[in-house]
């Protein structure tokens, strides 16, 4: 296990907890591919868009737990939103190269969000 690429995810998570953009951006490759239940995008500023609304969006968001296996890690975390969605717990399991996160597969129950 590569405790760096944990450390790197663990390190971007907590960033998007205290909702610190720039800080999550150093960790991103240029190409980064994110995929979730409600949305695919390719790119570090297509994503850093959907951060930005996703960060102004949560309450707070608390990580419970972290780890890895080769170039992956995976973050679980609770985000707390407004209602009607409320609780959200969730799971990230992120591809990393060379000290940056090249994919990130999100999971999450999409129902809340009426889908």
């Amino acid at each position: 296990m590569n405790q760096n690429n944990v450390a790197i995810a663990k390190a971007f998570y907590t960033a998007m907890g205290e909702k610190k953009i720039g800080e999550m951006e150093k960790y991103l490759h240029p190409d980064v591919q994110f995929s979730a239940p409600l949305a695919k995008l390719e790119g570090k500023e297509a994503y850093l868009e959907a951060l930005k609304n996703f960060t102004t969006f949560f309450k707070t968001l608390a990580i419970r737990a972290t780890f890895g296996e080769g170039n992956q890690a995976m973050v679980v975390y609770d985000a707390d939103c407004p209602a009607p969605i409320g609780y959200l717990p969730s799971a990230a399991l992120m591809t990393l190269s060379e000290g940056r996160i090249t994919k990130i597969e999100l999971f999450y129950d999409a129902r809340p969000f009426g889908k």
